[in-house]
């Protein structure tokens, strides 16, 4: 081989190399649930240039808002909260971003909030209207089947996650101003009640989402009446939970009615931000490592009325979904000090509420 012809085929081989890792670094892609247009859209993350960039607009037939991404990433769960009560099961396009229907199964009620146990086995939900939680099987296919289980809470049911070891569930009750911690039988998709079966809140002070730490030391839990944030130790041996702190998402001089709405950790674990729709703030927390407890850091103003946003998986980027604006803010985030910046502001459809950020190869 002639030292051109090996200095051409290095230079091919490198061309290819660079253009797989573009892919790769491409290969971001944002969806949307926007409930009232009832469609997904999906959108590509440059984070090399901080731009999103419309792929897909999916119908989806139905008043669409939380989603869940299966532990793969090769599917997206998203629950219908219009008649009849269902979640549908979309494949992603690992190459393109898009979505294809699969099927759907029924929910036991119109549904806040979903997720998966960590086997990916079984679907949780959650139903504010009803004031229940409820398990779903899922096939080995990875779609949703039949309803396993149905419980009847406190009232409003808002949110519902498994602990890392996915020994315990917790739920909160936005109405009854508690959590319930359930024990988890992962390999019958039962619930039954832990003991004690409830950590209360403050009267009125509506519970709403929550986060565990990485390390499953501290959970964090947002108000939506009062727009307070707590800190909780978590025993992960007994599922129990004991209050460490307590402060608010309001910004200074806040004179209207709160309205809190989602919370989110960075993946290095040092920042928190949450968001409160009447001022359409989001406000930063840097998180003490030995301790999990919490620094304010202020406010940013982002979309009207954000009821959800979502992190990459690098940590630079937050983006927002404007309940009112119909609109999603790109954030960057500055790893050293939490602040926010703006990078772009994008057109979705209307009420965009939900949003969930999937990095693939």
């Amino acid at each position: 081989m002639s030292f051109a012809t090996h200095c051409a085929r290095f230079i091919a081989a490198a061309s290819l190399l660079s253009a797989a890792a573009w892919q790769a670094q491409a290969a971001t892609w944002v969806y949307v649930a926007n409930a009232d247009s009832q469609e997904i859209s999906v959108l590509a993350l440059d984070r090399d240039k901080g731009t999103l960039a419309p792929v897909q607009t999916l119908a989806v037939g139905g008043t669409v808002m939380p989603m869940a991404v299966s532990h793969d990433k090769r599917l997206l769960y998203a629950a219908l909260r219009s008649q009849p009560f269902r979640v549908a099961t979309l494949a992603i396009d690992a190459a393109t971003g898009r979505l294809q229907k699969l099927g759907e199964a029924p929910l036991a009620d119109s549904m806040a909030n979903i997720d998966l146990d960590a086997s990916g086995r079984w679907l949780f939900a959650a139903s504010y209207q009803g004031g229940k939680i409820s398990v779903n099987a899922i096939g080995k296919d990875g779609t949703v089947g039949a309803i396993q289980q149905l419980v009847q809470t406190a009232p409003n049911a808002h949110a519902i996650h498994a602990d890392a070891n996915n020994r315990f569930v917790l739920a909160t009750s936005l109405g009854g101003d508690n959590l319930s911690a359930w024990r988890f039988d992962a390999e019958r998709g039962l619930l039954s009640p832990n003991d004690p079966p409830l950590t209360r809140t403050a009267a009125q002070a509506g519970p709403r989402h929550f986060v565990w730490d990485r390390a499953q030391r501290h959970l964090y839990l947002l108000d939506e009446l009062d727009a307070a944030l707590h800190v909780y130790a978590w025993d992960a041996e007994r599922g129990t939970l004991k209050l460490e702190q307590s402060t608010t998402t309001l910004p200074a001089g806040f004179a209207g009615k709160p309205w809190a709405a989602d919370l989110h950790l960075t993946p290095d674990g040092r920042h928190l931000y949450a968001s409160e729709r009447t001022s359409s703030t989001l406000s930063a927390f840097r998180v003490d490592a030995a301790s999990g407890r919490l620094q304010p850091l202020g406010q940013t103003p982002t979309e009207k009325t954000p009821r959800g946003f979502a992190i990459d998986a690098s940590g630079r980027y937050l983006i927002a979904a404007g309940q009112e604006s119909n609109g999603l803010t790109l954030h960057t985030i500055d790893p050293a000090t939490g602040a926010l910046g703006t990078a772009q502001r994008l057109a979705v459809g209307k009420n965009p509420n939900w949003i969930e950020i999937v990095d693939l190869p």
